[in-house]
């Protein structure tokens, strides 16, 4: 039996909100998002395509902070970084050095301050890049 090779790492998803918006986030309750560009960091652990591809896809379950959020943005660019051990929190504070954290996002499993970041796109990209995360390709 063939199981194809499943890449395991960390992911960002680069958004653009395009007006300021106020947002139920689940048992978080509503936050004010202020319009332009965000950046959620993930990891996926059993698979990056398949949670990459989840947070894509329009019709879901809502089960995590990010899928309250995604329907009312427009991702722009996806970047990864693979690995087998969990990244994501060194991405998360590697990223609230220089961004401003939505407090609580994404991160109720962990002690982080936030997983979604807001930024200047180029910034965000520039980051994302010094810390070795490759563009990923639909």
């Amino acid at each position: 039996m063939f199981i194809p090779f499943q890449m395991n790492g960390a992911y960002l998803l680069v958004m653009e909100l395009p007006t300021d918006l106020s947002i139920m986030i689940g048992k978080l309750g509503i936050y004010h998002f202020k319009k332009g560009h965000y950046v959620y960091v993930g990891s996926a652990m059993n698979g990056l395509d398949q949670r990459i591809e989840r947070h894509l896809r329009r019709r879901k379950k809502v089960h995590w902070h990010i899928d309250y959020f995604l329907p009312f943005t427009k991702v722009v660019r996806i970047l990864y970084k693979t690995n087998n051990q969990r990244e994501e929190c060194g991405i998360a504070n590697a990223f609230k050095k220089e961004f401003k954290g939505i407090p609580g996002f994404g991160c109720s499993d962990c002690s982080c301050l936030s997983h979604l970041f807001s930024g200047s796109y180029e910034g965000i990209l520039t980051k994302a890049y010094d810390l070795g995360m490759t563009l990923y390709v639909l």
